[in-house]
């Protein structure tokens, strides 16, 4: 078994002449004192590198590092927060220095540095991605992306590949004086083309990645990708202007699960509930969308983007259960939320780096599936819209509305798939969306590992997920007929 403390250790502390007892030293100088609710010192280790693809040439490749450590005391809901990429120990103790300046006077405690196991739940292996292969063999999965596309179809005219990997290790410092260690990896490939026919031009994408290395990336998966992307331009070459007005929607399996995550999954984050600016404040116990829904969030999922083996601040993560049979379980919280709500942590702590702090945000979000047979639910359709991939979209957290757009999608009537259309914008309110669920199929996917998430300037990657779903009325943004 790879030990992670040892991995730490030799990232994260022997190269700048750290150790234990003087990190023991650093958090006593933070947390060892009554007075403060909450300290905690996070270090992190990340190497990153990309390359692309672009006319048949891989154009670009970058590597880099980013190291540092960030320093962390909580008292009530004030908190002082500092960082710094120097890791030796002068650093470390100017940086406590200012960090504690916010915790009043009490009576001194000594905190005892203590590893805690991490031999339990692992949901991915720390291997190291970079390493995985040669830069050779990663531009030949480049050029391997690039052939394949054009030789699908004679409209492919551009084609773009990506791939990307990362290897991060983390020791955190909690307050108790527990150490924890967590390596994480991470890899992602992309591939996008742009397909022309009588002088339409149209784009298609497709791409994943997970927790683990490049090996995930086999000439099948590649060819995968390549067909989905080039199936999807070629789609939208046959498109129709969308309709506009209100009617039936059917959302389809997997990503549309975006919608989800940030129409619901945002507004049941604690921070939002604690301070009352959510729209699902305060509604504990109550009906909040349609029995059939059961919405959870889960970072324990084996290799999946969103998963972790502890959160950002050394907690296990766990599946939340958030919405049951449409009535609202529970938020999402990080140690602070949780304490201000009197709540328990959820293991939902997460921050982009060791220069932010923590916030609560989710991990891979999704709705159970349900009992209905997706062409069941399309066949019940009698005029609306079948989305089946969506591009971006907006949000407000307060009230709940939202606008997606949908870039692949369908007209429906009478249950009856007719053509393609584009342009069509999905807006509505998500909790009275949850109410208007009529439908849910027993064909539960998940993303394929593309989603990053964006919260007050932070980005972190999540899943997304659903089964196919029907709604019986929403407001579809498109051309008025």
């Amino acid at each position: 078994m790879i030990d992670k403390f040892q991995i730490a250790n030799d990232t994260l502390l022997v190269p700048y002449d750290l150790t234990e007892s003087g990190i023991s030293k650093v958090i006593n100088d933070i947390a060892g004192n009554d007075a403060a609710d909450y300290a905690d010192l996070y270090f992190q280790y990340v190497r990153s590198e990309s390359w692309q693809l672009d006319q048949s040439c891989v154009k670009s490749g970058s590597f880099s590092i980013d190291k540092g450590v960030g320093l962390r005391a909580v008292v009530g809901d004030k908190t002082a927060f500092a960082y710094c990429d120097d890791m030796s120990m002068g650093a470390l103790l100017d940086a406590s220095s200012k960090v504690k300046s916010i915790v009043r006077q009490g009576q001194n405690k000594v905190v005892k540095l203590q590893r805690c196991d991490s031999s339990g739940s692992s949901f991915y292996q720390p291997v190291d991605p970079i390493q995985s292969l040669e830069s050779s063999q990663k531009i030949g999965l480049l050029n391997l992306a690039d052939q394949l596309a054009r030789a699908k179809d004679s409209r492919v005219k551009e084609v773009t590949a990506s791939i990307s990997g990362s290897y991060e290790t983390v020791l955190i410092v909690r307050p108790d004086g527990g150490l924890v260690p967590d390596v994480r990896p991470m890899v992602r490939m992309n591939v996008s083309v742009i397909v022309e026919q009588n002088g339409r031009r149209e784009t298609g994408s497709s791409g994943g990645g997970g927790r683990t290395n490049y090996l995930m990336f086999t000439s099948d998966k590649v060819a995968d990708y390549v067909n989905e992307a080039v199936r999807h331009a070629c789609i939208n070459l046959e498109a129709e202007d969308a309709p506009a007005g209100t009617m039936e929607v059917v959302l389809g399996p997997g990503w549309p699960g975006v919608l989800l995550h940030e129409a619901v999954g945002h507004g049941l984050e604690g921070d939002f509930n604690r301070k009352g600016t959510s729209t699902f404040s305060g509604r504990i116990g109550e009906q909040v969308a349609s029995g059939l829904c059961t919405v959870v969030d889960n970072g324990t999922m084996d290799g999946r983007r969103g998963s972790l083996n502890v959160d950002d601040e050394g907690n296990p993560t766990q599946k939340n259960i958030l919405i049951e049979n449409g009535v609202l379980k529970g938020y999402m919280q990080d140690s602070l939320n949780a304490r201000l709500m009197n709540v328990p942590v959820t293991g939902n702590a997460r921050r982009e780096s060791f220069a932010y702090l923590p916030m609560p945000r989710m991990t891979n979000t999704y709705m159970l599936a349900g009992d209905s047979d997706p062409e069941e639910i399309v066949a019940s359709m009698k005029d609306g819209i079948y989305a089946v991939n969506f591009g971006g979209g907006q949000v407000d957290i307060t009230s709940g509305k939202f606008v997606f757009s949908a870039n692949e999608a369908y007209r429906v009537e009478n249950g009856k798939i007719l053509h393609p259309v584009r342009g069509a914008t999905l807006i509505g309110n998500g909790p009275e969306v949850m109410q208007k669920i009529s439908m849910v199929g027993n064909d539960l996917a998940l993303d394929a590992g593309v989603g990053i998430c964006g919260k007050d300037g932070q980005s972190v990657p999540v899943g997304v997920g659903q089964p196919t779903l029907k709604v019986e009325a929403l407001t579809v943004g498109g051309v008025q007929v």
